[in-house]
């Protein structure tokens, strides 16, 4: 289980303390994942669910 860092508008962005060393984000909503790399710049890593119009309101 991880902590949330910060709920908005029904999603949920969680930090994984011990999953990798690049800094990153997770955001949560209903059963779609999306992971974003926050350094050098925010980047979509990986995305299990989301449509491209929700990760756009998302970033």
């Amino acid at each position: 289980m991880s902590p949330v860092f910060r709920r908005e508008n029904g999603y949920k962005f969680k930090i994984y303390s011990n999953e990798e060393e690049r800094m990153h984000i997770h955001v949560v909503r209903a059963e779609n994942e999306a992971k974003f790399w926050l350094e050098p710049q925010v980047e979509l890593a990986e995305n299990d669910g989301f449509a491209n119009h929700e990760l756009n309101k998302i970033t």
